[in-house]
């Protein structure tokens, strides 16, 4: 009798085993959008690298916690010494210069900045990749984006974090897969791969004393940028310090979905 319970008993404990609720899977918690300014030139030498660390960190988004949103803003004060960036323009030029008088260091190339929270040399990837991940953590707001119509491009923010001064809203529109072969200055006769390149960037407004901001925007997309290849990045920015409090972003290639039927 003894020696038929012991050999009863493991068939016991298997069925109370099996009867244990399977566990249930749990998702990953979203990544968060970092935005990465990346202030480059086609006239610059040590640009190229930085335009590589960019892709590959955008490519490959290894940074856990983090998605990598790369805006290539293409300044125009190399373009007097031999070669003209056809991506270049006086407002990336300026927007650069607003982060110097927060970070002090003056404006150079390739530099990177993380949110608005953070400045380094673009090149340096063990660094940028850090900077990723600590502006990963810090509170935001939320941003959704839909796009209604083919031509226009519906932004909600609300949740800003506590403490959140002045703010402004602003869009940006990006292309990757852009290339040009350079015939002048630092960089002739190189072939230059870009990282995601700024094609426009307009402000939208500012957000309200309730937090919260709303609108739908046209998006005015130039027929010669390549459809499938952009994206549009709603950053949430504060004034006065510039750190990027919020950041959205929704792929153009896609059709529109028109909202629901209410």
């Amino acid at each position: 009798m003894k020696l038929a319970l012991l050999a009863f008993g493991p068939l016991l404990l298997a069925g109370l085993v099996s009867r244990r609720p399977a566990a249930t899977p749990t998702s990953p918690p979203a990544a968060v959008p970092v935005v990465v300014e990346l202030f480059t030139s086609e006239g610059c030498s040590s640009c190229p690298a930085a335009d590589e660390v960019a892709r590959t960190l955008e490519a490959t988004q290894p940074v856990p916690g983090a998605e990598v949103i790369v805006l290539g803003e293409h300044v125009d004060y190399w373009n007097r010494l031999g070669w003209k960036d056809p991506f270049s323009a006086a407002e990336f030029s300026e927007r650069q210069r607003q982060y110097a008088t927060v970070f002090t260091e003056g404006s150079y190339t390739p530099q990177a900045v993380v949110n608005g929270r953070y400045e380094l040399v673009g090149s340096r990837r063990a660094e940028l990749s850090q900077r990723i991940a600590e502006a990963a953590r810090a509170p935001r707001a939320a941003v959704a984006l839909s796009r209604p119509t083919a031509a226009t491009l519906a932004v909600r923010v609300g949740s800003l974090p506590p403490g959140t001064a002045a703010t402004e809203v602003l869009l940006a529109l990006t292309e990757t897969g852009l290339a040009t072969q350079v015939g002048r200055g630092e960089n002739a006769g190189r072939l230059l791969h870009h990282a995601a390149v700024v094609r426009a960037l307009r402000p939208l407004g500012t957000v309200g004393a309730d937090g919260t901001f709303s609108t739908t925007a046209p998006l005015a997309l130039d027929p010669r940028w390549k459809a499938a290849n952009l994206r549009a990045v709603v950053l949430v920015q504060e004034r006065a310090s510039r750190r990027v409090v919020g950041v959205g972003t929704l792929p153009l290639a896609a059709s529109p979905v028109p909202p629901a039927a209410q």
